[in-house]
């Protein structure tokens, strides 16, 4: 029964103070302004004005009315304003969930530059280690995913960031530091230390340990990866990451990187989002300020493949 017009009646008729300064400030006659208003007493079967004083005095359903208004119109005015900023592609929101506990190394630089050039946008980072990214990446509940295991999921689109090589990082100490590359065998009696997260979302399980059906001797987790070098260095065990995670410890002598697996293993990461947003400004700025960034600031990458199912 209730519409945003009558909402703005009763309003303009206490502020004014009168049903002609009222309509003067809704553009209408004061003869339409006396019509919409006993429409609506009609539907409410309520009156709505007290005609018998002058001026007429709003009634108590009439103030019932305007206290919804008071709450109503600016935030209909504020969502107005909003939908207009959208419109002309300056503002919106960005909730970027990263699937890889190392991506913090570049996306951090890209957020700043990123909120430097889009001001108006709201911008939010949460790390996807304790729930699913992609599924709440349809819900809505985040815009863009950083993943390097993308689903084929309705909806969605992968953008490539760029390639990079999981290599093994032990001590210069270890016996397997020898070796150019080496097989999964031979990870059967080392302590592997990783991420705390599922092993279905670690690739050095994925791609090169459940295929070959071997299971490391112990698993030892720990939470940053210089908390997992400093294990390694203390010679407690060996870590699968990526190549660039490694760049700012590979000049100290106590490193060694190997290949895992003669020709290696190479992982695109890629940026997930629904498709409906993938021609958004602000969103293809992010998308094109994170590659920047990552190849001004990460060593050994390379152009990632488009995905494919």
């Amino acid at each position: 029964m209730l519409e945003i017009r009558h909402l703005e009646t009763l309003c303009a008729i206490r502020d004014t103070g009168s049903l002609q300064e009222a309509a003067e400030r809704l553009y209408v006659t004061q003869s339409a302004l006396s019509h919409q208003i006993r429409d609506l007493e009609v539907r409410l079967k309520l009156k709505l004005l007290n005609r018998r004083t002058r001026p007429a005095r709003l009634t108590t359903a009439a103030l019932r009315i305007i206290a919804l208004a008071d709450d109503i119109l600016p935030r209909i005015k504020n969502t107005e304003r909003e939908l207009q900023r959208l419109s002309s592609g300056r503002t919106g929101r960005l909730h970027v969930a990263i699937d890889c506990h190392s991506c913090f190394q570049w996306l951090m630089p890209a957020l700043d530059k990123f909120r430097q050039d889009w001001p108006d946008v709201s911008l939010d980072l949460s790390a996807a280690f304790s729930f699913a990214p992609l599924p709440a990446l349809l819900r809505g509940d985040l815009d863009v995913v950083i993943t390097s295991d993308p689903k084929d999921l309705p909806g969605v689109t992968y953008v490539p960031l760029f390639r990079y090589e999981l290599v093994l990082a032990v001590s210069s100490g270890h016996p397997l530091a020898q070796y150019r590359y080496i097989e999964a065998t031979q990870l059967s009696d080392q302590t592997l230390i990783s991420y705390p997260v599922e092993r279905n979302r670690l690739d050095v399980f994925t791609q090169f340990l459940d295929p070959a059906g071997i299971e490391p001797l112990h698993i030892r987790q720990a939470e940053l990866t210089p908390m997992i070098m400093q294990l390694v260095a203390s010679h407690r065990g060996v870590t699968a990451l990526p190549n660039w995670a490694l760049s700012e410890f590979t000049h100290s002598g106590w490193l060694r990187t190997i290949k895992l697996g003669e020709h290696g293993i190479w992982r695109n990461l890629y940026a997930a989002l629904r498709d409906e947003d993938h021609d958004s400004d602000y969103i293809q700025a992010f998308l094109e300020q994170a590659r920047k960034t990552c190849f001004a600031t990460l060593n050994n990458i390379e152009e990632a493949y488009p995905v494919s199912f």
